[in-house]
């Protein structure tokens, strides 16, 4: 067969994208989230907020689960948005409230949103809807005991593209987010860390996903963050298992190179070699993983050593 994408012929990107294949565990992956997460909105209970809505449809929601007692400190807790995978497909917030068991005890309080999923909706209203529920935690920090200076993103697969897309935002133009306020640049997110991320959507449209995601030449072109221009302002880390794949790390290594070659200041790339496509995520439930611990020097990193 010939080449579809790069040196791959269809069946071999196919396979490159296809991770139940690649990882037979993955329904054992998302049994156990889906409990861990359970357990962790009954264990908070009355302290965490939930299903708080930041838009105009019932979907575009945001559950609230608070820094641990006594771990935050004085001026806030710092926030870390977390935007859950799946392939712009399937899955919700709910299945990844468990991420708040690695970051609570570290005094940050984790926020994890919801979008609306393909084909409800365009690539790009979902790319909205995140960047708008940032920018609803970004203005109303304070009301839940955080520090709207510290709000840092991260997200897993889809999930790590829709990071990198709320990291290329320009937050300064009216109706990015589909507010209609303007944003300073010191209130958009302090930090970011984009994992097993997709920020090339060429091959997207060309393997089996496009059967569902029906991309057009115009959205890969507009929600590729490869494409976008590089974060004016922050410090974002692109990090992938080091088990997904040739394509995966190109993936990730690829948007560093084009942002940092644009003039990007603070971008990196971390490869968890020991890793693949859900054992990365399961990861961020355990506070003393050193994955957590990495993400939660970014998402506390002095003020003073960011704007460095």
């Amino acid at each position: 067969m010939s080449p579809v994408f790069l040196h791959y012929d269809q069946a071999a990107l196919d396979a490159q994208y296809d991770n139940r294949k690649k990882v037979p565990a993955f329904d054992d992956y998302l049994v156990r989230w889906r409990a861990e997460s359970a357990a962790v909105r009954e264990r908070l209970g009355a302290r965490a907020q939930l299903n708080v809505p930041v838009g105009k449809s019932p979907i575009e929601r945001l559950d609230i689960f608070p820094a641990d007692p006594g771990t935050a400190p004085a001026a806030g807790a710092p926030i870390l948005v977390f935007i859950h995978g799946g392939y712009w497909m399937m899955l919700t917030k709910e299945e990844f409230s468990y991420v708040a068991n690695g970051f609570a005890p570290h005094g940050v309080t984790t926020v994890v949103i919801d979008y609306a999923l393909i084909p409800s909706v365009r690539m790009d209203e979902l790319v909205r809807q995140c960047r708008q529920a940032v920018a609803w935690v970004l203005e109303n920090a304070r009301s839940f005991g955080g520090d709207p200076e510290r709000v840092s993103v991260s997200g897993h697969s889809a999930g790590g593209h829709l990071t990198a897309m709320v990291a290329a935002t320009d937050w300064s133009v009216t109706g990015a987010t589909g507010w209609a306020r303007n944003w300073r640049a010191e209130r958009a997110p302090r930090a970011g860390v984009a994992i097993s991320g997709l920020h090339d959507l060429e091959p997207i449209s060309l393997c089996y996903l496009q059967q569902q995601l029906h991309l057009t030449h115009d959205e890969v072109g507009r929600c590729s963050p490869i494409l976008c221009a590089a974060p004016v302002a922050g410090r974002w880390t692109a990090l992938v298992g080091g088990l997904e794949g040739p394509e995966y790390l190109r993936q990730s290594a690829e948007l560093v190179s084009r942002w940092q070659s644009a003039g990007g200041r603070q971008l990196s790339l971390q490869v968890a070699k020991d890793h693949d496509h859900f054992s990365i995520a399961s990861a961020l439930g355990d506070p003393a993983d050193s994955l957590t611990r990495m993400i939660v020097d970014e998402v506390r990193m002095p003020l003073t050593t960011l704007a460095a």
